[in-house]
């Protein structure tokens, strides 16, 4: 008989290391950073200058397609699908990259609470009042936005509303075992009275708000902010979030 141990495959499943996760991200937001990055790359690597020009045309969101409709090809047709596809572009790697860390902070809680289907839907919804909140202000034949920071900033805005909530606990009666069953989502009279929800949220605003007046930041980070598209996109996720409630919550 060999004295050679036996192969790891065959030891008791007790006897095992567990294995930990490589990815410690809920895949919906796994996949929508790859997607995020995939986009980037290949628009870095593969589309030459009149290709990356012809997909801002077609995919930026151009607010001054309602000023003059013969100044872009489409008229202001493009804005039906550009309120959405502007999400997916980016104006460098410094942008998608600092897109995706502020993703998956708060783009994770929101994504284990609600499932893939209900963080994209609030990620888009995000995206849409944040163009339109970017074309309120920006009219100019040369302004256009890209990136996810408006669908990002919704999920930040429906992450406050329970991330600062006092944990629910229950005790098995059986086995006296202490079981987190989550947090509640806060009323709006909750979440004012919050004092966490409420600096995080007005601390936010406000930093957000005054970009404006730091034009050398935006500067040193080779695009402008849209500020607009930020504060637009927070408020939509921060005041629409309980329709995407299950109602056993």
């Amino acid at each position: 008989m060999s004295d050679d141990p036996k192969p790891e495959g065959n030891q008791p499943a007790a006897a095992r290391p567990s294995r930990q996760p490589i990815f410690l991200l809920p895949w919906p937001i796994t996949a929508l950073c790859g997607l995020l990055l995939a986009i980037q790359l290949a628009s870095s690597l593969v589309l030459n200058e009149d290709g990356r020009q012809m997909m801002l045309t077609w995919l930026a969101f151009v607010p001054y397609r309602l000023v003059d409709q013969t100044a872009y090809l489409g008229g202001w047709v493009p804005l039906i699908w550009t309120t959405f596809t502007h999400a997916f572009l980016h104006a460098g790697w410094e942008h998608v990259g600092g897109n995706i860390v502020w993703l998956a902070i708060f783009g994770t809680p929101v994504a284990q609470r609600y499932g893939a289907v209900r963080t994209y839907a609030l990620f888009l919804i995000g995206a849409g009042v944040g163009a339109w909140a970017f074309a309120l202000t920006s009219h100019g034949p040369d302004e256009y936005l890209v990136g996810a920071s408006g669908g990002i900033a919704a999920l930040t805005g429906a992450a406050v509303r329970f991330i600062f909530q006092p944990a629910v606990v229950v005790i098995d009666e059986a086995t006296g075992e202490r079981k987190l069953l989550g947090r509640h989502l806060a009323t709006l009279g909750q979440f004012v009275r919050n004092p966490t929800a409420g600096v995080f949220s007005l601390m936010w605003i406000v930093l957000n708000g005054i970009v404006p007046i730091l034009p050398a930041m935006a500067g040193a980070l080779g695009f402008a902010v849209a500020w607009q598209a930020h504060i637009g996109g927070f408020l939509a996720g921060l005041l629409l979030v309980p329709l995407f409630e299950r109602r056993h919550q």
